[in-house]
């Protein structure tokens, strides 16, 4: 028979996982987005080099499991700043994991940025470089704000699915909360009680959020 009875004693420390997750996910959402909307310029660049390097970095990052690729970055970053500086320099678990999240949640909203650009009217950028406007103000004044609206939703559907991924995390042993459940639920016993609770909570968590990001997506409707 299942017993939840420990669970509300174990909250504090479960909640203590949950804050190293909305952390590691907020940085890495706003990372993420920063670094793919960079690669979404670079990919409508009209240079072949800049256009080519950006396709490739998306089509490298979507082509190989996120697991894999937290793996190779806590492998890689030590080893990369060590090449750098010429001295260890430790890098923490958390570090490395964000480096991993941002860098393949990049190529990802990537491609929701791209097609947000490519979905305002040319107009709007003949409009802007007829008031004198470069390029680079267009883009940042005129063309990204009505982009950002039109994407929204979607990029906060995919930061939706990084919450989730973020249980990945037990692989190089970062304390999250799904990690801070299973151990729980180990050295009470109860490992069953627990790991049904926190799907449980993962479950009403992006429930919700996907409910509020629906609800955004009719009131962003143009």
């Amino acid at each position: 028979m299942m017993d939840f009875s420990q669970i509300v004693p174990a909250l504090p420390d479960l909640w203590e996982g949950m804050k190293l997750t909305l952390e590691l996910l907020v940085m890495a959402v706003v990372g993420g987005i920063a670094l793919g909307t960079v690669l979404a310029l670079l990919r409508l660049s009209s240079n072949p080099l800049l256009s080519g390097f950006a396709k490739g970095y998306v089509n490298i990052f979507r082509s190989v499991p996120l697991l894999l690729v937290i793996i190779w970055f806590y492998l890689a970053v030590p080893m990369l700043l060590n090449w750098i500086t010429g001295d260890f320099v430790p890098v923490g678990a958390f570090a490395s994991c964000l480096v991993a999240f941002m860098m393949f949640e990049a190529a990802y909203y990537c491609e929701i940025v791209r097609a947000g650009i490519q979905s305002i009217s040319r107009g709007q950028a003949n409009a802007a470089y007829a008031l004198g406007m470069t390029y680079g103000q267009a883009m940042r004044l005129v063309i990204l704000p009505q982009a950002f609206r039109k994407m929204m939703p979607l990029l906060l559907q995919q930061s939706i699915i990084l919450f989730q991924d973020t249980s990945l995390v037990y692989a190089v042993g970062l304390m999250d909360f799904l990690s801070s459940a299973r151990s729980r639920g180990d050295i009470l016993g109860l490992p069953h009680e627990f790991l049904l609770f926190a799907g449980a909570v993962y479950f009403m968590v992006s429930f919700f959020a996907s409910q509020m990001v629906k609800r955004l997506q009719k009131r962003l409707a143009v």
